[in-house]
């Protein structure tokens, strides 16, 4: 975008000018590249312990089956329409207590001691 001749405006730094941003960008792209070596030198790390990586149920599983990843986009899907197909009826509970704010019926939804599909709180 710096490029493309768009003059940057930040609400948070308004003092801010070409060469501040033109650093901040600098800094930002240091970080990605310290992130994704820290990243790689963690899974490498836990492969040489023996640790299995990724999900042996996955995505590769299925394409090794010849079924591709659109069946395991279908079963998720299936899946999450069940979760969600169970907690109708108690959305409908909360709600008719007067709580309708997302916020509100998570908080309720872990009052009530009810995980979200992965095991989770709300």
């Amino acid at each position: 975008m710096r490029d493309s001749g768009v003059r940057f405006l930040t609400v948070d730094m308004p003092e801010a000018n070409d060469l501040t941003v033109g650093i901040m960008a600098l800094v930002a792209q240091q970080e990605r590249e310290a992130i994704s070596r820290r990243t790689k030198e963690a899974l490498a790390a836990a492969k040489a312990r023996g640790m299995m990586l990724g999900n042996p149920n996955g995505a590769a599983a299925l394409r090794r089956a010849g079924e591709g990843d659109v069946a395991l986009r279908v079963a998720l899907s299936r899946n999450a329409d069940a979760f969600a197909a169970g907690l109708a009826e108690v959305i409908a509970e909360i709600r008719a207590e007067g709580l309708t704010s997302l916020r509100a019926i998570a908080r309720q939804l872990n009052t009530r001691g009810i995980l979200t599909r992965r095991g989770g709180r709300w």
